[in-house]
């Protein structure tokens, strides 16, 4: 049985399902919060908007290298798995 972390998805659920590390990850944080989330060689900044399905939302984000320099412009949404997610920061 396990502890659950890895459960599968259950179609017509009436709650997302959101693998347990997710939701640790950005549990301390409320929607709207400025916050920086990275992967393996960028991160993104931009506005939480939620955790859906195995990802976490982002408003407003801007991609960055890992030095720092901007990749792209500004988008409105953007939707990263919590799978590729190496940390959040404020």
């Amino acid at each position: 049985m396990g502890l659950g972390f890895f459960q599968p998805c259950q179609p017509f659920r009436t709650q997302s399902c959101v693998p347990f590390t997710c939701r640790v990850l950005f549990d301390n944080f409320p929607i709207g919060a400025h916050l920086i989330v990275g992967e393996d060689s960028s991160f993104w900044r931009g506005t939480f908007g939620g955790l859906q399905d195995g990802v976490a939302v982002l408003t407003q984000a801007q991609l960055f290298s890992n030095i720092g320099t901007r990749i792209d412009g500004v988008r409105p949404i953007v939707r990263i798995p919590c799978n590729q997610i190496t940390f959040v920061s404020t």
